[in-house]
């Protein structure tokens, strides 16, 4: 990072170079809208029961992602901090793993479409709902990529307080994965009908997110050895 970048001071004492926001929020952008787990768990919820449970899912599953940001914050910060090396290892093995996640979607398309379309014999509870998307947020293998491969590329080291910076980006990414998946769940909610009755929508929408994936992973991957 450079040396003369703006920079803006949070209240808790961290600074993010401000010259890095755009490129942060464009990259997290890229990956949240991406069909992934949390993204096709949500239409699922959408498609079987409406926008409002569709949005409690979502509100659950970003509430995981923070806790997921924190735990990879508090954890990898110091590597990120102290050894370049390690962090670029991260970053190769996450693209690589996000490879292998685009590559798997992309197979199992069509068993993972019909399984979208399935829904329990009577309506869960709200909190339920909200706890379930919990726990698809927290172990959400794509955003786990994300923030250790990519986190660590926007980080500016000469600030200070790299895990402070590594939570700040956490809790935008939280933010934009709320409004995001929120989205995603309305529209399914509202065309709940025009997604279930054709099989091969769901499965063009899971197709199209794993392609995404696989090529964000070959990025993450050629930009860390080319570092």
């Amino acid at each position: 990072m450079r040396g003369d970048s703006a920079r803006v001071k949070f209240v808790t004492g961290t600074v993010v170079v401000t010259g890095q926001l755009p490129g942060f929020l464009a990259a997290s952008l890229a990956i949240i809208v991406v069909p992934g787990p949390s993204v096709l768990f949500t239409l699922a919820r959408g498609v079987a029961w409406g926008r409002a449970l569709a949005v409690l899912t979502v509100l659950g599953n970003s509430a995981g992602t923070l806790v997921l940001s924190v735990v990879v914050a508090v954890g990898v910060g110091p590597v990120v901090a102290h050894s370049r090396a390690l962090s670029l290892a991260l970053q190769i093995g996450g693209g690589l793993y996000l490879i292998k996640l685009g590559a798997e979607a992309i197979k199992n398309r069509t068993e993972g479409a019909r399984a979208m379309v399935e829904r329990e014999p009577l309506r869960p509870r709200r909190r339920t709902v909200v706890r379930q998307g919990f726990v698809v947020g927290v172990l959400n293998p794509k955003s786990i990529v994300f923030f250790v491969a990519v986190f660590p590329h926007f980080v500016d080291r000469g600030a200070g307080n790299v895990t402070g910076q590594l939570l700040v980006f956490g809790l935008l990414f939280s933010s934009l994965a709320f409004c995001s998946d929120s989205v995603w769940g309305l529209v399914a909610g509202t065309a709940r009908q025009w997604l279930s009755t054709s099989p091969h929508r769901l499965v063009a929408l899971r197709t199209t997110g794993g392609v995404v994936m696989t090529t964000l992973g070959f990025i993450i991957v050629a930009g860390a050895l080319g570092a």
